[in-house]
């Protein structure tokens, strides 16, 4: 997801978002790619619209699986990424969509 991290960051910059709201949102589509990259089979799309004072961040997946968590897993190998965009993140949502899933993540951002 090295490929998404580096696009997301360089695109931010160009826009003049903020250095602490970017590495904000690089951690997000890091964290949304990864487990898009993981779930959502061979598909997946990353779009970032930056729109008065918002930036969206959405990841669509060809994938059908909801993520879980096995129960015997240790807390800091699996499990922790939505709770880390669920923190950044001002709100987020997951639709099904027809052709598999997809996650928001909208923050505030001053650019």
């Amino acid at each position: 997801m090295s490929a998404a991290r580096h696009f997301a960051a360089d695109l931010l910059e160009c826009w003049s978002v903020p250095e602490n709201e970017r590495d904000s949102a690089v951690l997000i589509v890091d964290e949304l790619t990864a487990n898009a990259a993981q779930y959502g089979r061979e598909c997946m799309t990353l779009v970032l619209v930056l729109d008065h004072g918002a930036l969206y961040i959405v990841v669509s997946d060809s994938g059908t699986e909801v993520e879980r968590v096995p129960h015997d897993a240790a807390p800091d190998e699996h499990g922790r990424g939505t709770g880390i965009v669920r923190y950044l993140a001002q709100s987020t949502e997951i639709h099904e969509t027809c052709g598999g899933r997809e996650v928001r993540a909208c923050l505030r951002c001053s650019a």
